[in-house]
Parts: structure tokens; C-alpha cells; sequence
């Protein structure tokens, strides 16, 4: 099957296993030997599956305009299933109209899939977040200490929640200099690690003992995956695919920040009870997020498609 993904970055072609920053979307086109086309360009060439990534700061294209490039035009999630609902009116309508136009739907967790389902009507499947391990190497082993949090402060990312819970491990935090950043964080008791590519980023990751990621604002739950690969056991809220699965005993329901502080100290008290969910991290990545797993799952899919 001759697959594209379509969005909005420059580049033309496939993605190579020892690409540097294997963010989630290549991870996904390398995996399926996808080429990518510009999503504003027109295709040299025809392929059976258009994936298309919707921009979120430009959601008008034409999609009819692609379906005489591709058999089957699907459109994949970006950013939280609500997020389109900021739009001006006037690309609301759009957006949505975009949706109703393809065969079928693609999302980032079972709580987004019947969202879509209802919203539009159309056949929507996961399409598993995930990790090309090639790149990363062999990691050193280190002795972990500190805690990181997963995002800055502001609704979006929830910091300040996540800020407090990592308080309760009495250890040095940090946090990645995400792009929404606020003014005045750098006054706060956090290292801040400077932006990276995201090989390095894990091998960064590595170093860290507890991952919190209290994070309302559900996508591609990066960062809970990630935590899990490397055996970091990641507080964080129900909702996330990634954090379900994989950190289930450090998962608690939206807003409960007294259920976080018990795991927290649970975690930084009960070495059995850490050591148990480190394990347990490592082998529900494998067995759910696994560049295996996702190719057997994703092509079963297309072919249901």
C-alpha cells in the first residue's frame, strides 16, 4: 500500500530510521514507509492512503483537491479532540466539513474514538502513539534522581498541579521548555532544560527518576510514553492512552490531585511499590506501543478501511 501523510512541514519524501528528532508523526511515517508531501502542494504522484494532518493554526485546505491524488483520504487528530472549537466560526464549519469529506478518521486515544464517531458519523480508529527506538542507541545506565515534570505553567499543560505534586518527592525538579512557556517561570524553584531534538530529549529523560504529568489536554501523550520506554514511573490523569496503559497504578482520575499526592508518596516511600511500576512501565510499552505492535495494529486497520 503507497501511503502519504500530508501537513504542513517543507520537506518531501520518506523519513529515515536515524532521523534525530523522531517526534510522533514520523515516528508513524517512517514506520509504515509513508512518503510526506506538504499539505498546500500538489502530490507528483498518486498514492491509495492520503493521511492528512490538519494544521492547527491553518485548518482551511481543499481535501477534494487531494482525493484525485489519493484512493482513501484520512484525516488524523492534532492536538485535543475540542481544540477546533477555538476557531472562528467560520473554520469551524470548515474543519468540520473537512472531517465529514474523508473515508475515515484517525485519533490518538479510545476516549477521542467515539468522540469522532458521534461528531461525525465516520468509521474512527486509533492510531497508537510511538517510538523508533533505532536512533536512541544503547542508553547508559545512571543512577536516577529528580523528578520531572511535563509541561509549563498554564492550563494547558496544568504545570502548576504537576508542580505541586513533584514538591512531595523532596528532590530537585525540572521541566522542558515547552512553547508555552510563560513569563516569570524561571523564578520558580525548577531547572528548566533547554529546547532539544528528541533523541536527545530521551536520552535526557533517562536521568530522572519520577515523571509527574498532570496534564488535562489530551493528544498524543508523549511524555507518559516516553517515561514508560524507560522505565520511569509518570503520575498523571485517566483519559491518556499512553498513561492508562502503561502507568496504571500511578493513574488517577482528572482533577484528583489528593489521589496524586498519596501515589507520590507512595512511590518515593515504598521502594517494592516504585520498582514494581518502573517494571511494569517497561512491559505495557511493549506491549502496546512497540513498533510491532503498532504495524500489526495499524494495518489491520487500513485493511478494515
Amino acid at each position: 500500500m503507497k501511503i502519504a501523510f500530508f501537513t504542513e512541514g517543507q520537506y518531501q519524501g520518506k523519513v529515515p530510521r536515524d532521523h534525530p528528532n523522531m517526534r510522533t508523526e514520523l515516528a508513524w511515517m517512517c514506520a509504515l514507509g509513508a512518503e510526506h508531501c506538504n499539505i498546500n502542494q500538489v502530490p507528483n504522484k498518486h498514492y491509495d492512503l492520503g493521511i492528512v494532518i490538519i494544521p492547527k493554526n491553518n485548518p482551511r485546505f481543499d481535501i477534494n483537491s487531494l482525493k484525485q491524488y489519493c484512493n482513501k483520504i484520512a484525516i488524523m487528530q492534532e492536538g485535543p479532540n475540542w481544540y477546533w472549537q477555538d476557531y472562528p466560526l467560520d473554520r469551524q464549519i470548515w474543519y468540520f466539513n473537512s472531517l465529514i469529506g474523508a473515508d475515515f478518521l484517525l485519533c490518538h486515544n479510545v476516549s477521542d474514538q467515539s468522540y469522532y464517531q458521534g461528531l461525525t458519523g465516520k468509521p474512527t480508529y486509533v492510531m497508537p502513539s510511538l517510538m523508533i527506538e533505532d536512533v536512541i542507541g544503547e542508553l547508559k545506565e545512571v543512577e536516577r534522581e529528580g523528578v520531572i515534570i511535563g509541561g509549563n505553567m498554564c492550563s494547558w499543560y496544568g504545570g502548576f498541579d504537576s508542580m505541586l505534586i513533584a514538591q512531595d518527592f523532596a528532590c530537585k525538579m525540572y521541566a522542558p521548555s515547552m512553547g508555552r512557556k510563560i513569563e516569570g517561570e524561571d523564578q520558580l524553584d525548577i531547572e528548566y532544560l533547554p529546547y532539544m531534538n528528541w533523541t536527545e530529549w530521551i536520552k535526557t529523560l533517562n536521568n530522572f527518576k519520577y515523571g509527574v504529568h498532570l496534564m488535562r489536554t489530551h493528544a498524543a501523550g508523549t511524555f507518559a510514553l516516553n517515561c514508560a520506554y524507560l522505565g520511569i514511573p509518570c503520575i498523571g490523569y485517566k483519559g491518556l492512552d499512553t498513561q492508562e496503559l502503561c502507568h496504571p497504578e500511578c493513574t488517577v482520575e482528572i482533577g484528583d490531585l489528593l489521589g496524586a499526592k498519596q501515589i507520590a508518596y507512595k512511590l518515593r516511600n515504598d521502594e517494592k511499590f516504585y520498582l514494581y511500576c518502573s517494571k511494569l512501565a517497561k512491559e505495557k510499552y511493549k506491549e502496546h506501543f512497540h513498533e510491532n505492535i503498532y504495524n500489526t495494529t495499524i494495518q489491520e486497520q487500513l485493511k478494515i478501511s
